[in-house]
């Protein structure tokens, strides 16, 4: 199994525009964050994690002529609004027309049918996204193309929820302020565990690195990498200092090998 990080920074990605910090104008490529997403690879099944706005942009850098599926974690903008580029992956063997399967609990898929309705509509016009959309089951897992994933629910806000994945040892976590002990229980065994961390200071809808750093004791995974980061994480050399052994910072392009 092989894990690429495609985007690794917050909703307004890193730099921000306008921002004159020292982290926005580094010239460091670590501290250069696209909207988080990432893709994992189980033989040659392939699954990409959250579709940004950054998504085709994404696709480009990483060289993807055929994906099999998107797992969306939830229905924000920084996760969703590069659904409309998945026709390319649609119509790329064409006459042959490849279906992309989405795979999202009910809230999400409910944003999606709005947000694009027209890849819905009973007379779509040409070209449009042609897209199967399955809800899943918070609580239960389910095949993708064969391969078992394990939903893993925690809070975003009081308001939204956000839903991680576990596919075997690996568990892709973002967009979490709170989880329950018995999801913790759900990442029991993991060796690589990603965990979202806006900043060191607290936060209201986003864990901060102390509270990322809380699961990842808690679940004591082989390795764990940090995602989902602001500007305010600091310089990727400084910060990178400032981790226990067994963590670090992701950033955009990272592979890692799981066996």
């Amino acid at each position: 199994m092989k894990l690429t990080f495609l985007g690794t920074g917050t909703s307004q990605g890193v730099p921000v525009i306008g921002c004159r910090c020292e982290v926005c104008r580094s010239q460091d490529k670590r501290d250069n964050r696209l909207r988080t997403s990432a893709m994992v690879e189980v033989d040659d099944i392939r699954i990409v994690i959250d579709a940004g706005p950054d998504f085709r942009q994404q696709m480009l850098r990483e060289g993807i002529t055929k994906l099999d599926a998107l797992l969306l974690t939830h229905q924000h903008k920084d996760h969703t609004a590069g659904i409309d580029d998945v026709r390319a992956f649609n119509f790329v063997d064409y006459p042959t027309i490849r279906t992309m399967h989405i795979y999202a609990n009910e809230p999400t898929v409910a944003t999606l049918r709005k947000d694009f309705d027209y890849a819905f509509a009973e007379n779509r016009y040409r070209g449009v996204p042609v897209i199967e959309l399955h809800t899943i089951d918070e609580q239960q897992p389910f095949q993708v193309e064969g391969v078992e994933v394990v939903p893993i629910v925690g809070e975003h806000s009081k308001h939204f929820r956000s839903v991680g994945y576990r596919i075997g040892k690996l568990a892709y976590i973002t967009d979490f302020s709170a989880i329950a002990p018995s999801e913790v229980a759900k990442l029991k065994g993991v060796e690589l565990l990603v965990v979202n961390a806006l900043r060191w200071k607290s936060h209201d809808s986003h864990f901060s690195v102390d509270e990322a750093l809380e699961l990842i004791s808690l679940v004591a995974p082989r390795k764990a990498y940090l995602t989902h980061m602001s500007h305010e994480i600091g310089l990727y050399s400084d910060a990178m200092q400032r981790l226990p052994e067994g963590v670090e910072l992701a950033y955009d392009g990272l592979t890692v090998e799981i066996d």
